[in-house]
């Protein structure tokens, strides 16, 4: 073919590829519809998060995770994770925990797992340490600690630790982060309630029972309890009667809510088993009782609908 033929044959493609264009093949492509992402409340139950959208639904805030307009991000337990919580309550299964709680505090306890905005995982572990959450509490928003190292693991109200399993779920309105356990928010429990949550004071919470102070702890308040942890008790002494039981148990107890910055140091307190304790400021701070060793306040202000809590490292022994 000479040079001539061959440019005749290239103007001639070029042409029909200029006539094909424009008769329309790229807004063939146009016209195909592209899948719609779906929403946060459709991702969840269709991933089945079959707790959640039932807490979500009987809290009236299920619109909100249907919400177009949103972008939120949403840590998701699990049903395990709903299961675990309300065993740990005295709940038969997830389905009697939200079927008993009334629906200001299933509210409460869902926006406790909700950021405002839209926050992939690499958000999350730039925006720093803590990040604040649709929930408040005492005026102020109630908030989450962020840990990312070996992964993202977040503490709640309660000091108890949720893993999360699944980063990045996509929705049309959000993201989707899935953990493994129900983060429990300040003041929706009550302080044996809040004890249950965590098992770090199973010890307290079965000392409580066998003390039948359980009522009394539930009840309105507001109290102060200096709990001590698994450790604390497992030195403890052991085979206390159970009047002796009862005094030690309400030797950790204040009438009224005293928080951390209004305890008064270096002054007597009086306790509900009528014996004092005293406050020594440091850090950390430390309690007095009638032994030599004094127990160290290691965690402060676990809010509870009745009180607040004060984790301590130590049982403190009362005059028995």
């Amino acid at each position: 073919m000479n040079v001539r033929a061959f440019l005749k044959l290239g103007l001639a493609t070029l042409a029909l590829s200029v006539s094909l264009s424009g008769c329309g093949g790229d807004d063939d492509d146009d016209d195909i519809p592209l899948p719609q992402q779906k929403t946060l409340a459709q991702v969840a139950s269709e991933g089945g998060y079959t707790a959640l959208v039932a807490a979500a639904t009987k809290a009236g805030i299920a619109g909100t995770l249907s919400d177009p307009a949103a972008q939120l991000t949403v840590f998701a337990p699990s049903d395990q994770a709903f299961n675990a919580l309300a065993t740990r309550l005295g709940f038969a299964d997830a389905t009697a925990m939200v079927n008993a709680l009334p629906p200001a505090a299933l509210q409460s306890i869902l926006n406790y797992h909700v950021l405002g905005s839209k926050k992939l995982a690499a958000d999350l572990n730039a925006g720093g340490a803590t990040q604040a959450t649709a929930y408040t509490y005492a005026g102020a928003p109630a908030r989450l600690n962020f840990d990312f190292t070996g992964g993202v693991k977040i503490t709640d109200a309660a000091l108890t630790v949720a893993n999360v399993t699944t980063t990045n779920v996509p929705a049309s309105n959000g993201v989707i982060h899935a953990i493994d356990k129900v983060l429990v928010p300040p003041g929706v429990l009550n302080i044996v309630q809040m004890a249950q949550a965590n098992p770090q004071f199973s010890s307290l919470v079965g000392a409580v029972v066998a003390a039948n102070l359980q009522g009394t702890l539930s009840g309105a308040g507001p109290f102060t309890v200096f709990a001590p942890n698994n450790a604390a008790f497992a030195a403890a002494p052991q085979n206390l009667s159970a009047a002796q039981l009862r005094t030690v148990l309400t030797y950790h107890v204040v009438s009224g809510q005293v928080l951390s910055t209004q305890i008064p140091f270096g002054t007597p307190v009086a306790t509900v088993a009528g014996q004092n304790i005293v406050i020594s400021a440091g850090t950390p701070p430390t309690i007095r009782d009638t032994t030599a060793t004094p127990a160290k306040i290691i965690a402060v202000d676990v809010r509870a609908s009745n009180g607040v809590i004060h984790v301590v490292d130590k049982v403190l022994i009362p005059t028995l």
